[in-house]
């Protein structure tokens, strides 16, 4: 039975607006009567039959409610509807996208008012670009003249649907609600209010990804309410802030969205808002009476910090709040990363100034007592001065300057000044100088500079905002002592671009000065340097070095793409720039390392490269740095690795990343404790590099140190909660130590579902051909689950790769014909790809399996063996017993068990524990050919190697 003018269906569409046969009001109802008669009719008491009267009324018109269009999209269901209009899924018609469609129902259509607020709205939503706020496709109206907007579809349903399954999910509750904060920031920044936020409001998409929607739309109170419907009211009782309850002369700020932001958070944290009541002026009158209640009130077991953060946005008055939905999203951030947050718990003078508010006359009269104590306590102090504490002043951390540019794509200017300030003080060995990547994790003005220097471990911070306009940069910059938060020195700057580099020079000189650093004749030189002439090539160097530290967070080969034209451009227009071709050739060993491998060619041009910058500056550290990365990345020479990037530390000892490669070449070489070490150290100069953390977790995992190995990768995960090879190490520790799979899956907790869980870097045994979180569901004997999550996480345009892991997945579930089917497709591949780069362990890995399935066990065997060799044990302490332990797997399966067993008896002797070990062999049907031996189960009653080798 369809109320046609209250479902909005295509009775009140297709038909002409016409007038009431009764009292000629408007209708777009489809019997002839205006809706009001139409209730009348049916509710009319004192008529016979009425209800059948009503009943008939309702059946004239036989059009359903789905299928029909509007405009160019098929309307395929309703999903929702708010004060002003449903929403419904459909289809576009050309491209057969599913969207959502929001479109004013019909009657509303009559009110010029409610059409022009739609329209605006819906104008406003679509100007909002931001990849948490829900995007808008299109803005029109239908052949009825009835405004809409076509948007995103997200299938993942509301923060309010799914708020109960995320209850236990304290992170990421934080993590969506972080993400939502800053899109609110931005929406703020384009002068949009959003007023009603709340869980409803909050769309998630397949992946888990949140979007704020209905930004700007004007809510009537729900309609069981007590409150009729001539109470404007904008909001949501519950989720309003109590100055917007005040009515529409309120004047809001951003603030009355951040109470908002702090509700919603404190609903998903407890199941309910901050206020109950029996119907909204009860909520309401209690959001602007009373005091919030406190969280762990609810939930005891949630952290203090949270609890501080809801307080913080749920604060009654709106100064007393975030001043920005993006100062909450900091602290957010900073709590999933393990850091202080800014806000604090309120302490007794706010208690006593609050206090006060509610009783003056009881304070007044305790003023002159507060104020005698306090003179009495002046007094004392005066005369017993507290010690300083002692902390070395000269150290420094450099933070992002903030690009003021009308363009916003000229941050790479402002990046790249900090980057070259950065590089002349690392130059100086009288200075501790925190490196570029854990700068980088802070806004370039923080709200707490001094919780900032603590986090770093440095006396001093330097902040800067940099403009362009035309030819000319604008800078400033000021040095803060941040223990007293005391401003050391300060200046602006106004010069042509082509003088980008005295400004540079001078800043650092500033610095050297204002911290009292000796400088050597080598460092002054360093500081007077200019990395070349050419103002056009300095300005695509800084373009490519922007790109580049955007590819080593997304390891995106678009990125890289873009790194390498400017790179190239640069040195076209300056053969000789030293830097452009250093940072061009770690770019290339990087993208090698961890995208896709070089050929013997590509690596021979990198090789020119920097032995082209070290014949024009022989003392460079990137030079040095770069062959040493070379060596490592390029062509697994340890020993000279570790030289060069020696040699770099000499020339500048502040460099964070070639003192964390000394560590991981010492690892490859089995220096256990050298490697940890220097790790440490690392860790000094670079504190909020997570690969540092999660490098030492991999340390501790390869020598079965469980403990410290899972410490260590949820520090990694503090600082970088989307780091998938933390997340994947941690699960294969649980997975090691312990068998529990449980814990192993909770691992990726915090990473979206549909991301492969492995690198090409880490590929030599079958779990990683199919994925980590693939291998779980085998461990399981979940063999179905196994198939479809690896469809999921099918990366794109890999084809051999998802080849090779529907082979090993087909062999391991007893799926003979699919994995002989895949295997007869991946085969031309992945011999073709080996044919180019004939060592490429990788491909001989996923090349066995492939052989395997083809039933070829003699070429499986072959580069198996092929594969141990090229990365032995003997030569690479960490791959070797990987590569190890991939052949292992193959042997058991080709018919070679007895070497299998050797292998394995091997492998459990060193430190391998990464890869392998006694808890792991126990569950792992990649081991099932060998269950039933006599000396397979003798190994596994049997002992494995705890630390490095004696």
């Amino acid at each position: 039975m369809n109320l046609h003018g209250l479902t909005d269906s295509i009775a009140g569409v297709s038909e002409t607006p016409a007038k009431c046969r009764q009292c000629g009001a408007t209708t777009r109802l489809g019997n002839g009567l205006c809706l009001a008669c139409t209730l009348r009719e049916g509710l009319n008491g004192d008529r016979e039959a009425s209800r059948e009267a009503f009943e008939a009324i309702l059946a004239e018109d036989k059009v359903h409610d789905t299928h029909w269009r509007v405009g160019n999209y098929e309307i395929l269901e309703e999903i929702g509807r708010g004060g002003m209009g449903v929403i419904y899924r459909a289809r576009q018609r050309h491209s057969r996208r599913i969207v959502a469609l929001k479109r004013m129902v019909s009657y509303h259509a009559d009110s010029c008012e409610t059409r022009e607020r739609f329209r605006r709205e819906a104008e406003a939503a679509a100007s909002l670009d931001h990849p948490n706020i829900l995007p808008i496709y299109e803005v029109g109206h239908g052949e009825d003249g009835l405004p809409f907007f076509s948007m995103k579809y997200a299938a993942g349903g509301s923060l309010q649907e799914v708020g109960p399954t995320l209850r236990t999910q304290t992170r990421e509750c934080v993590r969506l609600m972080a993400k939502v904060a800053s899109a609110v920031q931005y929406a703020h920044e384009h002068g949009v209010l959003h007023r009603d936020l709340k869980p409803g409001n909050i769309l998630l998409d397949g992946h888990g990804e949140p979007f704020v929607t209905d930004f700007g739309l004007a809510k009537w109170l729900d309609t069981n309410t007590d409150l009729t419907r001539t109470l404007t009211i904008f909001g949501t009782p519950g989720y309003i802030a109590p100055e917007q309850a005040r009515g529409s002369r309120a004047q809001l700020t951003p603030a009355a969205d951040v109470y908002s932001l702090g509700a919603i958070l404190f609903d998903l944290f407890t199941g309910r808002p901050p206020f109950l009541g029996e119907h909204a002026l009860a909520v309401i009158q209690q959001a602007s009476e009373k005091p919030a209640p406190k969280l762990r009130s609810i939930a005891p077991a949630l952290d203090r910090d949270l609890e501080t953060i809801c307080a913080k946005c749920l604060e009654r008055e709106p100064q007393m709040r975030y001043q920005s939905a993006g100062a909450l999203a900091d602290d957010l951030e900073r709590w999933l990363e393990g850091r202080p947050i800014n806000a604090r718990r309120v302490q007794s003078p706010v208690r006593i100034w609050r206090w006060s508010k509610r009783n003056p006359i009881v304070a007044t009269a305790s003023a002159s007592a507060v104020i005698f104590a306090l003179m009495a306590g002046f007094l004392f102090f005066s005369r017993h001065p507290a010690l300083a504490v002692t902390q070395s002043h000269k150290s420094i951390a450099v933070l992002p300057f903030e690009n003021l540019s009308q363009e916003k794509t000229n941050t790479y200017i402002a990046e790249g000044i900090q980057g070259e300030i950065l590089t002349k003080l690392a130059a100086m060995r009288e200075l501790k100088v925190i490196s570029r990547s854990s700068s980088a994790k802070y806004q370039s003005r923080p709200h707490n500079l001094a919780a900032v220097a603590r986090e770093l471990g440095v006396a001093t911070i330097l902040e800067g905002a940099v403009q362009r306009a035309g030819d000319k940069v604008h800078a400033n910059v000021q040095l803060i002592d941040a223990r007293t938060d005391t401003q050391l020195w300060a200046s602006s700057y106004e010069r042509e671009l082509k003088d980008l580099f005295t400004v540079e020079r001078e800043i650092a000189e500033e610095i050297a000065e204002a911290l009292k650093a000796n400088l050597s004749p080598r460092e002054l030189h360093v500081l007077a340097a200019a990395p070349t002439q050419d103002t056009e090539a300095y300005d695509l160097f800084l373009r490519a070095q922007y790109e580049f530290h955007q590819a080593e967070s997304t390891l995106a080969a678009t990125d890289y793409d873009r790194a390498e034209v400017f790179y190239r451009q640069a040195l076209a227009r300056d053969p000789d720039f030293v830097g452009a071709a250093t940072g061009l050739a770690y770019s290339q060993l990087y993208r090698n390392w961890f995208v896709s491998r070089l050929t013997s060619r590509e690596l021979e041009e990198v090789r020119l490269l920097i032995d082209h910058a070290l014949a024009l500056a022989p003392d460079s550290p990137e030079a040095h740095f770069s062959l040493g990365m070379f060596f490592y990345y390029g062509q697994r020479r340890y020993a000279e690795a570790l030289a060069e990037f020696n040699r770099a530390l000499q020339l500048e000892p502040n460099h964070a990343l070639a003192r964390q490669f000394c560590a991981w070449v010492c690892r490859r070489r089995g220096e256990w404790e050298r490697s940890t070490a220097d790790a440490r150290q690392a860790e000094k100069l670079d504190p909020r590099d997570s690969n540092i953390p999660m490098n030492l977790g991999i340390t501790y995992a390869l020598l079965r140190q469980w403990k410290d190995a899972k410490q260590a990768q949820v520090r990694a995960l503090a600082i970088d909660p989307h780091s998938v090879i933390a997340a994947l190490i941690l699960a294969m520790t649980h997975l090691n130590s312990s068998g529990d799979v449980d814990s192993a899956r909770r691992a990726f907790d915090g990473i979206p579902p549909g991301l492969r869980t492995s690198t090409p870097s880490v590929q030599g045994d079958v779990a990683d051909i199919i994925g980590v979180r693939v291998y779980l569901d085998v461990i399981e004997r979940r063999f179905p689950d196994a198939i479809q999550t690896l469809e999921n996480e099918a990366p794109n345009g890999e084809r051999a790769q998802l080849l090779a892991g529907r082979v090993a997945l087909g062999v391991l579930a007893g799926e003979n014909e699919a994995a002989r089917s895949a295997a007869e497709q991946a085969l031309p591949l992945l011999e073709a790809r080996l044919k180019e780069i004939a060592d490429d362990t990788f491909t001989m890995t996923e090349l066995a399996w492939v052989y395997l399935a083809l039933g070829r066990n003699n070429d499986a065997l072959r580069v198996a063996r092929q594969a141990a060799d090229v990365i032995s044990v003997q030569r690479d302490t960490v791959f070797g017993p990987l590569f190890k332990t991939g052949l292992a797997q193959i042997e058991a399966r080709a018919g070679a068990p007895d070497e299998a067993v050797n292998s394995l008896r091997q492998l459990m002797s060193i430190p391998a524990g990464q890869w392998i070990s006694l808890a792991r062999l126990k569950i792992d049907p990649v081991w099932d050919p060998l269950r039933n031996r006599p000396d397979f189960q003798q190994l596994l009653s049997g002992k494995e190697l705890i630390g490095p080798n004696k």
